[in-house]
């Protein structure tokens, strides 16, 4: 009985101290790994809401995203041979806004859809 007491204490030690590490408002890591693929904002992969991981690495440490973890558009950014102070539907086939969320898209290729 009393290593089953045991084991049991261990186990809520251990859970509260991973939620307590969540609780503590730890920020998405961008960009993450996670199954091979690299991300550079919150997804919803095998998940119903988004999610991030909180290291740079997935290993089982994530949070459900929040209004201030999704990525941020950066400006001015470089898009072919134009700077753009604001998103842009340049070159998107439904017309849509986006804006890339590095400085060099020509480079990098990484862009979202603006809310």
């Amino acid at each position: 009985m009393a290593l089953h007491v045991g084991f049991l204490l261990v186990w809520v030690c251990w859970h509260l101290s991973v939620v307590g590490q969540l609780l503590e408002g730890d920020k998405c890591f961008f960009p993450f790994y996670y199954k091979n693929a690299i991300y550079h904002d919150c997804i919803k992969f095998e998940a119903k809401q988004k999610w991030c991981s909180l290291n740079e690495t997935y290993r089982g440490y994530w949070k459900y995203c929040s209004e201030g973890d999704f990525a941020k558009c950066v400006f001015p950014f470089w898009f072919r041979r134009t700077i753009y102070w604001e998103c842009t539907d340049d070159a998107e086939t439904f017309g849509k806004k986006w804006c890339s969320l590095t400085r060099n898209y020509n480079k990098e290729k990484i862009w979202k859809y603006c809310d």
